[in-house]
């Protein structure tokens, strides 16, 4: 028997209007999906438990097999784990966003949080934007006051890691929930620490905000790499072994590394498919293939994310969010199990949204959210569709940590 987990970031949601009070997933056309949810089962779950954020940092670690509330330190040690970032005793680990930032007022508290992504950014201008700010000597000396390093990737997601840095009563603020806010009240604050984070971000987007760079994108039409906003932040964890829990053992394709850390973690194998970017443009028929070619070793379980609909979401693009559902079944599942039922392989699917994520505010929402489990060659007979009200009709599982005791049998729904 193999294992097949499938996570669609961020396609749950609530009623939106422009699709006539639908959901995306009431909405999207996913047959193979659908299909699956009638011959299976479909109930639905929390994967965020309160009070801990609604995002993929708790709602992961859950559907990994983790109690969030026994095993979250935070985000950053999480991605910092998957990027081969040792954390010593001591050391904080932040995610430290490229965004982009509006272009009216004058300081950074009067600008608005336009993008936590700076519209999406492409590698080689990411790795561009830190090598500006690292060349800049103002900057790089508040580095080494704040005893921080910012390790670069070709991506908005950066890692930064402070020597001794103080989180206790800190306040720092994920960017993608408060998109079109105003940034003052959102800024770092809650102890001395948070201080020197704000001054790094302030002197940041002095050195972006007019820089040739980013006149050049604002030019080409794009959203400016004009700041850098903290959040995240976490210190050194340790999960336990995912074999030795499960008694599987196999791999993780993503392209986020939050999702990678968490695998790295608990001993999986991390997967990279060149060309998964995270986006509606990622490369879907090469995580497929990556996901067939694992399921033909010794492996018994993989874990395919999919990041696209969470960033549509977060951009505003709810077009772009209802081609992601239907591409990760049209691209992704349909062939996918259309070759192992080719070769009448055994195996259970465990499918869901790890958090809801809105398209009316652009932001994470915790509360239930839908899964659907199937096993090949069975009919359960229920009939039915995915969504969330269907979810909502179905079995509740308390806790998102328990899912995958249901995908390995050894609780029954």
């Amino acid at each position: 028997m193999k294992y097949i987990l499938v996570i669609g970031d961020g396609m749950a949601d609530n009623p939106v209007v422009e699709l006539g009070g639908k959901t995306p997933l009431e909405t999207a056309k996913k047959p193979t999906i659908d299909r699956l949810a009638a011959q299976g089962q479909v109930g639905h779950v929390v994967n965020c438990p309160e009070p801990l954020p609604a995002g993929s940092e708790t709602a992961i670690l859950s559907i990994f097999g983790c109690d969030p509330l026994r095993y979250f330190t935070g985000r950053s040690p999480m991605e910092a784990a998957a990027s081969g970032i040792e954390l010593h005793p001591g050391d904080v680990a932040y995610r430290c966003n490229l965004i982009a930032l509006s272009d009216e007022g004058g300081a950074l508290a009067q600008r608005r949080i336009l993008s936590h992504s700076a519209g999406s950014i492409e590698g080689a201008d990411a790795l561009r934007v830190m090598e500006i700010l690292e060349g800049d000597e103002a900057f790089r000396k508040l580095e080494e006051e704040a005893g921080m390093e910012i390790h670069r990737f070709p991506a908005f997601r950066q890692i930064a890691v402070q020597h001794g840095g103080d989180v206790e009563g800190i306040r720092l603020i994920p960017p993608h929930d408060h998109l079109g806010e105003a940034a003052g009240p959102l800024l770092p604050s809650g102890n001395q620490n948070a201080k020197m984070l704000l001054e790094l971000e302030e002197v940041a987007h002095r050195i972006l905000d007019r820089h040739p760079f980013n006149e050049k994108r604002r030019k080409e039409g794009k959203l400016p790499a004009n700041g850098i906003w903290f959040w995240a932040e976490g210190t050194a964890v340790e999960l336990p072994d995912f074999q030795k829990a499960y008694g599987h053992w196999g791999g993780v394709i993503s392209a986020v590394p939050l999702c990678h850390g968490i695998g790295v973690l608990r001993g999986l194998r991390q997967i990279e498919v060149e060309g998964a970017t995270g986006e509606l443009d990622t490369n879907f028929e090469g995580k497929m293939q990556a996901a067939y070619d694992l399921l033909h070793t010794e492996a018994d379980f993989v874990c395919i994310h999919v990041e696209a609909p969470d960033e549509c979401t977060h951009n505003g693009d709810l077009k772009g969010k209802l081609q992601a559902i239907e591409w990760l079944d049209s691209r992704l599942l349909t062939p996918l199990l259309k070759r192992l039922d080719g070769e009448s392989m055994d195996y259970r699917v465990l499918l869901l949204s790890d958090h809801k994520t809105l398209t009316a505010t652009r932001g994470h929402a915790g509360g239930p959210v839908p899964f659907l489990l199937y096993q090949s060659g069975v009919d359960s007979g229920q009939g039915g569709v995915y969504d969330e009200k269907a979810g909502l009709a179905g079995r509740c599982v308390s806790a998102g940590c328990e899912l995958l005791e249901y995908l390995f049998g050894r609780r029954q729904l």
